[in-house]
């Protein structure tokens, strides 16, 4: 469980994703830093990993806290806005929960360079 490589001393909030793209499956982990503003999120780990193995048809990414109640185990806004622009048509799961997120879920109005409609 990519969870369980966390580095987490400063929140003990240990988060592991799993990214699946056409190409393999990629996995990160959370790594925080005493500057907690400059700290890695597992889901932006995880997507940097597929993009550096050239991967970038994500079609499905998987969160997983092992520390936290599930509910409370969703991306941030920054990983949310990655995931939209890396991966805008991935199926998401986080957690035990059943139901299947999109992007557009986690962030219906997401930063965009594209010209809208």
């Amino acid at each position: 469980m990519a969870a369980q490589q966390a580095y987490a001393p400063y929140s003990h909030f240990r988060v592991g994703a799993a990214v699946l793209g056409k190409d393999g499956i990629y996995t990160g982990a959370n790594v925080e830093n005493a500057s907690l503003g400059l700290s890695l999120c597992a889901e932006r780990s995880a997507l940097a990993a597929a993009v550096v193995n050239g991967d970038r048809s994500i079609r499905g990414i998987a969160v997983a806290c092992i520390d936290a109640h599930e509910t409370s185990c969703t991306p941030c806004g920054a990983c949310r806005q990655w995931i939209q622009e890396l991966a805008p048509k991935a199926e998401i799961l986080i957690g035990q929960r059943e139901q299947v997120l999109t992007a557009g879920d986690l962030l219906p109005r997401p930063f965009s360079l594209k010209p809208t409609g």
